[in-house]
């Protein structure tokens, strides 16, 4: 976990840089692609609203240029046609974006060069992280690297948390977090309540409370290519239902499919049923990766955000594991922790046949 989450993080914020300005100032913005894009359209959208705020056409020479003014520092993304650049800070000054090169960002801003700074002790962090070995030793000596991370990382947001730096470092990390320390962030840092992907943030720490461990499972109807299936046709008084919201392109969830078919094996119609849920993907995609990767039970297909809004869920694979009585006994476990709630599930139904 701590790998994951360092070098996660890590790269997202070497990604970017911004500069701070309270006035209404101008900026230039070069992105930097292939002739092959010639005559394509880049956007230029707000990161947090998800509004298009600007487009440029791609030139002969491969490069799409915008410039204009910009009243405050704001996160934006870059679309071509439709499909992610890759993400930046508009900013009073000169920005060139480089999405082909790790999407490198050059700018001269005064807290880009704030940036670039924190970015080279990153870098350097993540050199040493990343050579340690997993040993005893290894192990302990990245524990101390992370905590380091966490202390540029809490530094540099509370230095920034009125600008799009601390904005950023914030939505990276608030995944992670539980509602209570979410509302002593905001607390703390209330220009942050300003943004709408804050809100809604929230908004889902709240409703992946009501989903959690020891609440009733939430219902929910879904229909594709003319047949509506819902959650409560596979929940039952007799067995435990698990269930694993999923989709084809991630890897993590095709994985966890092999912790899943075991279990399946070893007690589909032993009292636990299996369902699957696809999410955020193409109903097509989804029935190639079944067909694919031979997932046996039962499959809701389309689902896209309705279940996710509903429990809550901001990553996949999220593993749901249902008590007859409709009651959640287990979620967001994977592998042998997984394994361990499903056994301590069956050996519960077993007993009290």
């Amino acid at each position: 976990m701590i790998t994951k989450l360092f070098l996660g993080a890590f790269s997202a914020l070497l990604s970017a840089s911004c500069a701070n300005a309270t006035d209404p100032a101008n900026f230039s913005l070069k992105v930097n692609l292939s002739p092959d894009e010639d005559g394509m359209t880049v956007y230029i959208t707000d990161f947090d609203s998800g509004n298009k705020v600007d487009s440029a056409m791609v030139n002969s020479d491969g490069i799409a240029k915008f410039s204009g003014s910009v009243d405050k520092p704001y996160y934006g993304r870059l679309l071509l046609e439709g499909e992610r650049l890759g993400n930046i800070i508009v900013e009073s000054g000169d920005i060139e974006f480089f999405p082909m090169e790790n999407r490198r960002v050059e700018s001269d801003g005064t807290l880009n060069r704030k940036m670039k700074d924190m970015s080279v002790k990153l870098e350097d962090l993540s050199k040493k992280f990343a050579a340690l070995p997993n040993d005893s030793a290894g192990i302990a000596a990245k524990q101390e690297i992370y905590n380091r991370y966490n202390d540029i990382m809490a530094q540099t947001l509370d230095e920034n948390a009125d600008n799009p730096i601390g904005y950023m470092i914030f939505i990276e990390q608030c995944s992670q977090m539980d509602l209570d320390e979410f509302d002593k962030y905001l607390a703390k840092y209330p220009a942050l309540k300003e943004s709408t992907r804050v809100q809604n943030a929230r908004n889902q720490l709240v409703v992946k409370g009501e989903t959690s461990v020891g609440h009733k499972y939430k219902d929910f109807a879904i229909t594709n290519d003319g047949k509506t299936q819902r959650l409560s046709d596979y929940v039952g008084p007799d067995h435990y239902t698990l269930v694993d919201f999923w989709a084809s392109w991630c890897g993590p969830c095709i994985r966890e499919t092999e912790v899943i078919k075991k279990l399946y094996e070893k007690y589909n119609g032993k009292g636990l049923e299996f369902l699957g849920v696809a999410v955020w993907d193409k109903p097509e995609n989804t029935l190639e990766a079944i067909k694919k990767y031979n997932l046996p039970w039962n499959m809701i297909i389309n689902a896209q955000t309705i279940p996710t809004d509903l429990y809550g869920i901001s990553g996949i694979p999220c593993i749901i594991l249902i008590a007859p009585d409709g009651t959640i006994v287990s979620r967001d476990k994977q592998d042998e922790e997984l394994v361990a709630d499903v056994e301590a599930a069956m050996a519960e139904l077993k007993k009290n046949k």
